[in-house]
């Protein structure tokens, strides 16, 4: 497999290409699954991306959908074994949003919106550890740095020369008044992020406490698109034991019109750097 492949996104076209080949024989999922004596949330998971799809898998759902043109299924085969190769978060082990990473990987554009801390992407690695102790006060020693490592791979996107992530961020007031770590850390997480909000495909707005209730007021969820017109983009909104992925477009269209308000109320990218360098400089006080 190519190294630019994604099995995560490969997954997920696969998946989509099935979902319409059933869509066009006229099936419900339920159907299908009757047919291949499997249960129907096996289908549902195959076609939306979350399950590994076998070559096997291809085959018996091709002959169900009665799909004669050898290329197709050739096609639909490659893209099974494709998605069955590992992407570099695998060699961290076992990870636990490792399809939303998948995702990022993949991503194009990433509109975040968070109210409680600096996102994961513009973090230090010492603001990421001390947070990721806090939250996690029973992960040992290893597993954090582990995590840690993870994200600072993950920011490489940031960083790449050519087609780097386009990454547009909202946060509130009070990630940066939460003291994770201590008060020069805090500082130093705030400068590093005034410095990553010049680069070009960086954007940091902030919202204020004066600005009272927003849109945003139920918590973190962020936007995921992507450069193929065929991968349909994704809300991810993330949870304590498992996550919520949204891409109907109905659903999708709420969010970014959610966004929309919030980039909209917040302060401007001088002003908000402008506010972060203030706290900053209140932290070293």
């Amino acid at each position: 497999m190519a190294a630019n492949v994604n099995p995560t996104v490969r997954r997920r076209r696969l998946g989509q290409e099935l979902r319409r080949l059933r869509e066009l024989k006229g099936m419900t999922a339920e159907e299908v699954a009757e047919r291949l004596l499997v249960s129907q949330s096996k289908i549902s998971r195959l076609e939306n991306g979350r399950r590994s799809i076998s070559q096997r898998d291809v085959r018996d759902l091709c002959g169900v959908y009665e799909v004669d043109d050898h290329r197709i299924v050739d096609s639909l085969m490659q893209m099974a074994k494709d998605s069955r190769q590992q992407g570099w978060w695998h060699a961290f082990g076992d990870i636990p949003y490792s399809v939303y990473i998948g995702l990022e990987t993949d991503a194009a554009s990433l509109r975040v919106f968070d109210p409680q801390i600096v996102p994961g992407l513009l973090q230090t690695p010492q603001y990421a550890e001390a947070l990721i102790t806090g939250a996690l006060p029973e992960t040992v020693a290893t597993d954090v740095e582990k995590r840690v490592n993870v994200r600072l791979r993950r920011q490489e996107r940031i960083q790449a020369t050519e087609t780097p992530l386009r990454l547009w961020v909202v946060i509130d007031e009070a990630a940066l008044r939460r003291v994770v770590g201590d008060r020069q850390l805090m500082r130093d997480q705030l400068e590093n992020l005034v410095e990553q909000s010049q680069l070009p495909h960086v954007t940091v707005q902030i919202l204020p406490f004066d600005l009272g209730a927003h849109p945003g007021i139920s918590g973190h969820y962020a936007i995921l698109e992507f450069p193929d017109a065929t991968d349909s983009s994704v809300v991810y909104i993330e949870g304590v034991t498992s996550d919520l992925y949204l891409e109907k477009a109905n659903d999708v269209q709420k969010y970014s019109v959610m966004y929309e308000h919030l980039r909209a109320q917040a302060l401007n990218v001088e002003q908000s750097r402008q506010f972060i360098s203030d706290i900053a400089k209140d932290y070293a006080r």
